[in-house]
């Protein structure tokens, strides 16, 4: 599929454009077909920034599966439609094909790739009825003065400006936007409720999480004796962990331990903590989600694309380092001072 859709969208520009009729910007489609809750996650950034420089757009938002994305942009109020794809497409082949029909049925002002070298997103964005379309690539991206291009939550925002200033359309040129889940008050209260339970205690906490799929997961070996290690570094904070659905830990359950398959829940309670901790996963990524200082280990992906940055976040890429030197590398956000 790369190989297929690789020259898809490189001849947009070359379209000609009439820059003296004021570009209005009133629906737009965003394609992400993903799943996973750290992709869905990733989009948020660029939700953020189509909402604050189209603040009166309807946003329809491809994805796949329909489980997770209402769950993830449930406040997000410029989102009109979510449309899912299945999961397991061979198995709903007349949904399936619904869906893709379904984009050409909608007339939108502009169509959005959400990730770079997508090829389904390049495809349903060149099947959409729109006047604009930003495929993901651009031949002047590597003109880009912008060393932190390559993230996945950042490149979208990137292209969207560039695209933007192409077509002489104001922009936004504030800051990006990081990872935001919006969480609702009532529920950062509960998650207040349910970590004092668990703490039992007045002193601020760190969270962990032990657990990532495939390579991206650390040992037991390499687990204890860094969990060893931030205990006696942090003594007066709380350390508790946050277990996977799987419901497995990776210190043998040695600290006070959180489970939840509900990820609002999970991220309201973290959204209490003053530091998280944990391998390149999804529920990393909802850490820095709940808006907190997430410090992500990184061991096989690259944490120029996926790393947590905001509230103070880092990525530290753990080869070869013992957890002295990891831990040496961690400064925990002065909360009295945000």
């Amino acid at each position: 599929m790369p190989k297929l859709t690789k020259d898809i969208g490189k001849n947009h520009f070359e379209k000609k454009v009439n820059l003296s009729k004021k570009t209005t910007i009133k629906r737009i489609l965003i394609a992400r077909p993903n799943q996973r809750l750290g992709n869905l996650l990733l989009t948020t950034p660029l939700l953020q920034e189509v909402t604050l420089t189209f603040p009166d757009a309807k946003i329809d938002i491809i994805v796949k599966g329909d489980y997770l994305a209402p769950i993830v942009f449930k406040n997000y109020d410029n989102i009109d439609k979510i449309i899912a794809l299945p999961k397991k497409p061979f198995d709903a082949l007349l949904k399936y094909a619904r869906v893709w029909l379904s984009v050409r049925n909608k007339k939108y002002d502009l169509a959005i790739n959400a990730v770079k070298g997508s090829s389904s997103g390049k495809l349903l964005t060149k099947m959409a009825r729109a006047n604009y379309k930003i495929f993901g690539e651009f031949e002047e991206e590597k003109q880009y003065k912008h060393n932190d291009r390559d993230h996945i939550a950042k490149n979208p925002i990137y292209n969207l400006r560039h695209y933007l200033k192409r077509i002489n359309t104001p922009f936004n040129n504030n800051e990006l936007p990081s990872l935001k889940l919006k969480l609702e008050p009532q529920e950062i209260a509960e998650g207040k409720r349910v970590l004092n339970n668990i703490t039992k205690n007045n002193k601020e906490t760190i969270a962990i999480f032990t657990y990532a799929t495939g390579a991206k997961c650390y040992s037991k070996e390499w687990w204890l004796p860094f969990y060893e290690k931030l205990k006696s570094t942090y003594p007066d904070f709380n350390i508790i962990e946050v277990l996977p659905i799987e419901n497995c830990s990776q210190i043998n359950f040695k600290a006070p331990s959180f489970y939840s398959k509900d990820v609002r829940e999970i991220a309201a309670l973290l959204s209490n903590t003053v530091l998280f901790i944990g391998a390149d996963s999804g529920i990393m990524h909802l850490s820095s989600a709940a808006q907190i200082q997430t410090i992500g280990l990184f061991s096989y992906t690259d944490p120029l694309s996926y790393g947590p940055y905001g509230n103070k976040s880092i990525s530290i890429k753990t080869n070869g380092l013992s957890p002295k030197k990891i831990i040496e590398k961690i400064s925990i956000r002065n909360t009295a001072t945000v």
